[in-house]
C-alpha cells in the first residue's frame, strides 16, 4: 500500500484528512500508525490557524469595515459620560480648595484669608489620583478576566455614589471634614480609574478601523466638556450665592467675608458631577459585550456574531460556537513573547503618559495659583470667599472654552488623517516651546500690560496638550495590544500617567512656591518659583517627545493587525510546538 500524504487542518476541535496520490513515498502494512512529518504538521497547523482566524472572525471583519452608524454615536455618549464625570470630579476640586481654606482654616488676626495647610492641600488634591491609579490597575485587569460589560457598571455606580458622598462630608470640624472628603475622593478616584481602560477598550473594539481613532478620541474629548462644565457650574452657583448673600472683602471684615452659606457652595459643586453619569447607567448596562472579547477571549464566536448582528443591524453568518481553547498567541503579560513583541510598545505608552501627566495636571490643578501670581486673579484679601470662587472658576472656564475643548476636538477631526504618532510628537514639541517661551522671559509676562499675552501663551500649551499627547496617550494603548491583555495594558499605561499626575499635583504644590521665604503661602517652605517650575515642565515635555518614538502608528490598521493576534508564535515557540507534534501527533491510515 502506498503511504498517503496526510494533511491536518486544525480547526480547534475537529480535523480533516486529505489523502495524497500515488508516488508519495514508501510502503507500510495496512492499519499501521504513522507520524505525520513534523514540517508538514507545523506548516499546515499554522495554515489552519490562519484559515480559522479568517473564517471564524467574520464578525470582527464586519466591525472593521462597518459604516459609521447610530450605535457608534450612542457608544461615544455612553462611554463619554463617564469621562465627563471623571474630568468634572478630578478638576472641580481645584475650584474650591481656596474656599475650604477660608471656611475651615481661618485664623483671626491674619492679614490673608485662611488656606489649607500643605499636607491637607496635598491630600485633598492628590488622594483622588491615588485612587485612580489603583482603580486603573485593578479594573484594567478585571476587564480582561470578567469581560468589559460586567465591570463597566460597577465603575459608574462607584463614581456616582462617591461623588455624592464627597459633598456630604460630615461634621463642621476641619479634621473630620477633610478626612471624610479624602476618604470618599479616594474611592471616587478608584471608580474613575476603572473607567479609563474600560471606556477606551470598549470603544476601540466597537469602532471600525477607518474612524476608530476619532471615536476613541471623542470619548476622551468629553473630558474637556467635564472641565468646562465644572467651571460653568461653579460660576453659576457662586454667582447665585454671591447675589443672595452679599459679603464684604476680607481686608474690610475678615470674619463676615465668609458667610455661613458658603459651606453649601463647595458641596453642591462636588455633587453635581454625579448627575450626567447617573443618567447613562441604564444605557451602559444595556450595551452588549464587545465582539472581540467574546470571540477572542471568551472563545464564543457564535455569541459574538449574534450580539453584533443586533448592533450592526445586519445578518451575520452563524459561526463555530467555540474557538480553539489554546491559540498560538496565548502568552501572558510577563512572558518572553510579550516582552519581545510588545515590551517596547508598553514602555512607550507608559513613559509618554507619565511625562505628559506631570505637566498636564500640574498646569490644570494649579492654574489658579499661576493666574494669581501674574495678577490675572486679584489678591485673595481683596475679595470675599464666594467672590474668589467665582473669579477662579471664570478663569478656568475661559481657558477650557478657548483652548482645552477645541484641542480635544481638533484631535478628533485629524487623528485618522494625520495619525497618532505625528499628533503626539507635534503636541509635545509645541508644549515644550510654549513652556520655555513662558518661563525664560517670565518677568516680562508678570508686567501688567503683558498679562493677556501670558494667558494666551498658557492657553496654547493646553491646546497642544489636548491636540496632542493628552488624547493620543489614551487612544494608542487601546489599539496595539492583544484583546486578552488590552484592558490590562491600557490600565498599566493609564496608571503610569496617574503616577505622573501625583508627582505634578504634589511636586508643583511645593516647587511653585516663591524662593523668598516672606512670599510663600502659609505653611510652605520656599520652592523654586513659578519660573523655574515652568522650565522643569518644559524639560519634561521634551522628554515626552523623545519617548514618543517608542510608540507605533496604528492609523488605518485593524486591532488584530496591530496586536498581531492572527500570527503564529515566534521561531522559538514554533520549534517547541514542532517537538510536541513530532512526539504526540499521529493518524491512522
Amino acid at each position: 500500500m502506498i503511504i498517503q500524504k496526510v494533511i491536518i487542518y486544525d480547526y480547534g476541535g475537529w480535523c480533516r484528512r486529505d489523502g495524497g496520490g500515488k508516488g508519495d513515498g514508501g510502503k507500510v502494512d495496512s492499519g499501521r500508525w504513522v507520524v505525520v512529518a513534523v514540517r508538514n504538521v507545523v506548516v499546515e497547523k499554522e495554515k489552519g490557524n490562519n484559515v480559522m482566524a479568517k473564517e471564524n472572525l467574520k464578525v470582527l471583519n464586519a466591525l472593521d469595515v462597518a459604516k459609521t452608524q447610530w450605535y457608534h454615536f450612542t457608544a461615544i455618549v455612553i462611554a463619554g459620560m463617564g469621562f465627563f464625570t471623571d474630568a468634572y470630579d478630578l478638576f472641580c476640586i481645584s475650584l474650591v480648595t481656596k474656599l475650604l481654606g477660608r471656611i475651615y482654616y481661618h485664623n483671626a488676626g491674619d492679614k490673608n484669608p485662611g488656606s489649607l495647610p500643605p499636607n491637607v492641600s496635598a491630600a485633598v488634591n492628590g488622594v483622588a489620583f491615588c485612587g485612580t491609579l489603583a482603580g486603573q490597575l485593578f479594573f484594567g485587569w478585571l476587564g480582561d478576566k470578567m469581560g468589559r460589560k460586567k465591570v463597566y457598571g460597577m465603575t459608574l455606580m462607584l463614581m456616582v455614589i462617591c461623588s455624592i458622598a464627597s459633598g456630604l462630608s460630615f461634621s463642621d470640624e476641619p479634621t473630620a471634614v477633610m478626612a471624610t472628603l479624602c476618604f470618599f475622593r479616594f474611592w471616587l478616584g478608584f471608580g474613575i480609574g476603572g473607567d479609563y481602560p474600560l471606556s477606551a477598550t470598549i470603544m476601540s473594539e466597537y469602532a471600525n478601523k477607518k474612524t476608530r481613532g476619532a471615536f476613541i478620541a471623542a470619548v476622551f474629548a468629553m473630558q474637556g466638556f467635564g472641565i468646562l462644565t465644572g467651571g460653568m457650574v461653579a460660576c453659576i452657583i457662586s454667582a447665585a450665592f454671591k447675589s443672595s448673600f452679599p459679603a464684604p472683602a476680607y481686608e474690610d471684615d475678615p470674619l463676615r467675608s465668609t458667610v455661613p452659606q458658603a459651606d453649601y457652595v463647595w458641596r453642591i459643586i462636588l455633587m453635581f458631577g454625579s448627575i450626567p453619569a447617573l443618567m447613562t447607567y441604564y444605557w451602559r448596562m444595556k450595551m452588549p459585550e464587545t465582539a472581540r472579547y467574546t470571540a477572542l477571549v471568551a472563545k464564543n464566536a457564535k455569541q459574538a456574531a449574534a450580539d453584533m448582528s443586533k448592533v450592526l443591524q445586519v445578518d451575520l453568518e452563524a459561526e463555530p460556537e467555540k474557538l480553539q481553547e489554546k491559540s498560538p498567541n496565548s502568552f501572558g503579560l510577563f512572558s518572553k513573547q510579550f516582552a519581545k513583541r510588545h515590551g517596547l510598545h508598553l514602555l512607550g505608552t507608559t513613559t509618554t503618559w507619565f511625562l505628559l501627566d506631570i505637566a498636564f495636571y500640574s498646569q490644570n490643578l494649579f492654574q489658579k495659583d499661576i493666574f494669581t501670581a501674574i495678577g490675572w486673579i486679584p489678591a485673595a484679601k481683596t475679595m470675599n470667599a464666594i467672590q474668589e470662587v467665582f473669579k477662579i472658576s471664570r478663569a478656568q472656564t475661559l481657558i477650557a472654552l478657548c483652548s482645552t475643548v477645541p484641542g480635544y476636538w481638533f484631535t478628533v477631526a485629524f487623528i485618522d488623517r494625520i495619525g497618532r504618532f505625528k499628533i503626539q510628537l507635534m503636541g509635545f514639541f509645541f508644549m515644550t516651546v510654549f513652556m520655555f517661551a513662558l518661563a525664560i522671559p517670565y518677568h516680562h509676562w508678570t508686567q501688567k500690560e503683558n498679562r493677556i499675552g501670558f494667558v494666551v501663551m498658557y492657553a496654547l500649551t493646553f491646546f497642544f496638550a489636548n491636540f496632542g499627547p493628552n488624547a493620543t496617550t489614551f487612544v494608542v494603548p487601546a489599539e496595539i495590544f492583544p484583546a486578552r491583555l488590552r484592558s490590562t495594558c491600557h490600565g498599566i499605561s493609564a496608571a503610569s500617567g496617574k503616577a505622573g499626575a501625583i508627582i505634578g499635583a504634589f511636586g508643583f504644590l511645593y516647587a511653585a512656591q516663591s524662593q523668598d521665604k516672606t512670599k510663600t503661602d502659609k505653611g510652605y517652605p520656599p520652592g523654586i518659583g513659578v519660573k523655574n517650575s515652568l522650565i522643569v515642565l518644559g524639560v519634561v515635555n521634551c522628554l515626552g517627545m523623545l519617548f514618543t518614538f517608542l510608540v507605533p502608528e496604528s492609523n488605518g490598521k485593524s486591532l488584530e493587525e496591530m496586536s498581531r493576534e492572527n500570527e503564529g508564535e515566534d521561531e522559538e515557540g514554533m520549534e517547541m510546538e514542532s517537538e510536541r507534534t513530532h512526539e504526540n501527533r499521529s493518524v491512522p491510515i
